[in-house]
């Protein structure tokens, strides 16, 4: 079993950064693959980033540019900066792991956070 917790969710104002991060706790795992996903009111939850366990690295192209997502494998722990942030990025952000535990590949989902953007 993997728990992931997010944090750093609150309301700026457009054109502030936020930094929010996830961090992993249980035993015996290794997370192949972490993500950040998004989801405003009345739309479907949508992929954010992604970072793999090597530091591969891809973005939604509405976040490209104004996101910067990191991880540090030792202390299993996801961040995601986000820059010049807009109101249209109001959403709940949700951590995601590809996780082997310990033999198999599971998928895991953090609670959330909330992040406004206020104009």
């Amino acid at each position: 079993q993997v728990q992931l917790v997010e944090s750093g969710g609150g309301l700026v104002q457009a054109g502030g950064s936020l930094r929010l991060s996830c961090a992993a706790s249980g035993s015996a795992f290794s997370i192949t693959v972490f993500r950040w996903y998004r989801q405003a009111p009345g739309k479907q939850r949508e992929w954010v980033a992604l970072i793999g366990s090597g530091g591969s690295i891809n973005y939604a192209d509405s976040v490209k540019g104004r996101y910067t997502i990191s991880r540090d494998n030792d202390k299993n722990t996801m961040d995601l900066l986000m820059n010049n942030l807009k109101p249209d990025d109001t959403a709940v952000y949700y951590c995601n792991a590809l996780a082997r535990v310990p033999l198999r590949q599971y998928e895991f989902w953090g609670q959330g956070t909330q992040v406004t953007v206020s104009s």
